[in-house]
């Protein structure tokens, strides 16, 4: 039951006073006590070095403050960003049964406390300001009898409540820089033996003056650490986001990798059977799975775009397509001034109509068959149709013509252009693949250079790792099943899946669902990536509730299910460039 509030005229007849310490037993307890309290101080110095969240961190110092004086309740205030105002972040009263902020899941609603009003005039008025203002404590031993501060907003609070404001300790925070980084703030101290509300001793404001202390110097770590931690991951996204940023036809790559890894490893950690029943990755491993994520194309930053962004066989800074059809434009020109030389000779020699008329007919043909290869040509510069050993021949045909200009003869088509056009599938030639896959040793490279901590030690192998294959064929250290690691493989599948599907690249059509899944099962009897992987991502469904966030409606098909009837052939699909 919640007791009335005193009399403030009779509470502010004075404190209760704490028993004396006049004799030697009293002085002997007064002794034990303070080695009891300093060696509570140094337990309480150790916990709150060894604890890295914050929120745990904040609550702690709140929680080890009252329980170092007794006191009922205890508020905690942190400095914002921006230096002009205080924070609730803790709010503890045992009475009331409250608990806000920390990790009670509970948040603080309060309105902050402004530490300069408007003009830039410090505030004083508040107590909690004013000792951040001036890193001088506060002891009150009653609120409602002590001048100079503004307590309306705690008498408020008393009348609402029923509850009875009346010693108050205030703390200043400061650290290593000697800035204040925040203000501890106790309310109502109680006397051990009777319960009773006293005010707070100088012994027990020496105790929290060293807590405050220490809670200074650990909340300081633990805010560097996180300014670390967010730099970090900062500096990893503007990389990223500018790797990005080099080609429009592959933004948004990196996020749906990430996105679509951690789907992955969640879902991992959901499983109660199965091959991955004993796999839980913890928040480390989760934490440095997403950065590997973040970081796997890194080495891209030195790919050239022509390659990254080549969406036809020619293309190259322009699509080389146009300096075909200019060459069989001049060699069209070619066969007219042919046909009306020979006709004009035809015609000085008196041949007949008919004669003339045939050799029309035949540079009709040739100017037709010369349209027909060109649109053959352009064809074979699209990405997605497959070179067949016939269509290669026919281009090699086609490219052995010559031609002549200005007195030198030439051939149809260069031996670049030629090597081009008949790549089989997608559009990139041996040498540019080799390029595109140097991004995995460069990846290697850049993130072994940076100092990470041990905890995220592996982000360079996962992230280097994403284009190796469990037969070993895959790049670029060439590693089998038996070194490869749960986190390489799982970013294997999300980077293929993200690949096949995305629909945003030049060089290919947007692929359906059920295409995607076709290839990744050939995949996984191929060795290429791993089938429990694989087969926890058809099963659970992550690809259906990837697909409705990232994909065209019309990509979203039905895919079957193992057991069904054996889909058909995958053909021949361009390969993707992840």
């Amino acid at each position: 039951m919640i007791e009335e509030p005193k009399d403030p005229a009779v509470a502010c007849a004075g404190p209760a006073n704490e028993p004396g310490s006049g004799s030697i037993e009293e002085l002997r307890e007064q002794i034990a006590r303070l080695n009891r309290q300093m060696h509570h101080l140094s337990e309480i110095g150790l916990a709150l070095s060894a604890e890295q969240d914050r929120n745990r961190l904040l609550e702690m110092i709140v929680e080890l403050a009252r329980s170092l004086t007794f006191a009922d309740a205890g508020t905690l205030y942190i400095v914002d960003p921006t230096g002009m105002k205080l924070e609730f972040v803790v709010l503890q009263n045992d009475t009331m049964n409250v608990r806000l902020g920390g990790t009670s899941g509970n948040p603080v609603t309060l309105p902050p406390v402004l530490l300069y009003k408007d003009g830039g005039v410090p505030n004083h008025a508040n107590v909690s300001s004013h000792v951040a203002l001036t890193r001088e404590y506060v002891n009150i031993d009653d609120v409602y009898c002590a001048e100079g501060f503004d307590f309306t907003g705690t008498r408020g609070y008393d009348k609402s409540t029923g509850y009875r404001s009346q010693s108050m300790l205030v703390m200043p925070m400061v650290n290593h820089e000697h800035e204040i980084i925040g203000v501890l703030q106790l309310l109502n101290a109680k006397d051990q033996n009777s319960g009773e509300v006293v005010g707070f001793s100088q012994e027990r404001l020496e105790a929290v003056s060293s807590l405050a202390s220490q809670a200074a110097v650990a909340l300081t770590n633990t805010q560097l650490i996180n300014g670390l931690k967010e730099l970090l991951y900062s500096f990893m996204q503007s990389i990223a986001a500018a790797i990005d940023a080099k080609s429009p036809y592959t933004k948004g790559h990196i996020d749906r990798v990430v996105d679509l890894t951690m789907r992955i490893a969640e879902t991992i950690n959901a499983q109660a059977d199965g091959p991955y029943a004993d796999v839980h990755f913890s928040e480390n491993e989760m934490e440095e799975l997403k950065l590997a994520a973040w970081m796997h194309d890194v080495g891209k930053i030195t790919t050239p775009v022509h390659v990254v962004d080549k969406s036809t066989k020619l293309e190259a800074i322009v699509d080389r397509i146009e300096f075909i059809r200019t060459r069989f434009k001049l060699i069209g020109k070619s066969l007219q001034v042919e046909l009306l030389e020979k006709l004009l000779e035809m015609a000085g020699r008196g041949a007949a109509r008919s004669e003339m008329f045939s050799v029309t007919e035949e540079m009709e043909k040739r100017r037709q068959d010369l349209e027909e290869d060109l649109a053959f040509v352009e064809s074979c510069n699209k990405p997605g149709e497959f070179m067949s050993d016939e269509r290669i021949a026919r281009v090699k045909e086609i490219a052995a013509r010559t031609y002549v200009d200005n007195g030198e003869e030439k051939p149809w088509l260069s031996e670049n252009e030629l090597l081009n056009l008949c790549i089989r599938k997608g559009s990139l030639t041996d040498a540019e693949r080799k390029i595109i896959e140097d991004h995995t040793v460069v990846t290697f490279d850049m993130l072994g250079r940076l100092p990470f901590p041990k905890r995220l030690s592996r982000i360079p192998e996962f992230a280097g790792s994403h284009h190796e294959k469990l037969d070993g064929t895959g790049y670029p250290n060439h590693l089998t099943a038996e070194a490869l690691s749960l986190q390489a493989r799982i970013l294997a599948v999300a980077d293929v899946f993200e690949a096949l599907t995305a629909k945003d690249r030049p060089y290919k059509e947007p692929m359906k669902l059920s295409q995607a899944m076709k290839i990744l099962g050939f995949m996984c009897k191929d060795k290429h990536v791993d089938p429990d992987v694989f087969g926890l991502f058809l099963q659970s469904g992550v690809y259906k509730d990837y697909a409705e966030q990232h994909l065209n409606a019309e990509q979203i098909d039905e895919v079957p299910m193992p057991g069904s009837p054996p889909p058909a052939p995958a053909g021949e699909a361009a390969p993707a460039k992840a």
